[in-house]
């Protein structure tokens, strides 16, 4: 698959990475953030790091998904503030990604440190069909736990 890619920074591909896997086996590519400056997010804050670029996704059947790095969430507590990012195939804007702090500590981003990973997957759009009644489970209409202890 090839995904059209526009740097919206002269940073990008010289100074700061464009997107790109860190090896054969990575599901998900580094984004990096495309900062001037250094930027603090203090404890409990949130910030908006722009990832430096836009991209054409091939069409609807695909969706780009912009996840937390592992590290950072583990070691710092610095997540997505939304959980997961969707960048919808129609969208043509700077790819951003929201961060919380939820560590104990301020935590400062470097220009170009890495500060999240997008997948790229194949989605379908479903036809959703108003019914009376639904059929039957052995689960039923239980959630939350109903299945075991969490």
């Amino acid at each position: 698959m090839e995904i059209q890619i526009k740097p919206l920074s002269p940073k990008m591909g010289r100074e700061i990475p464009l997107p790109a896997y860190a090896t054969p086996g990575s599901a998900g590519m580094d984004l990096r953030a495309c900062i001037d400056e250094p930027l603090t997010i203090p404890a409990g804050g949130r910030a908006k790091v722009p990832a430096g670029f836009a991209m054409a996704l091939p069409g609807p059947e695909y969706v780009a998904l912009v996840f937390a790095r592992s590290g950072l969430a583990v070691k710092h507590g610095v997540a997505l503030s939304n959980g997961v990012g969707v960048v919808d195939s129609d969208y043509r804007g700077e790819v951003t990604v929201g961060l919380i702090n939820q560590g104990q500590e301020s935590y400062t981003i470097q220009p170009g440190d890495r500060v999240a990973q997008m997948v790229i997957l194949p989605v379908e759009q479903a036809a959703l069909i108003p019914v009376a009644e639904l059929d039957e489970t052995q689960r039923g209409a239980g959630g939350f736990g109903s299945t075991g202890k969490a």
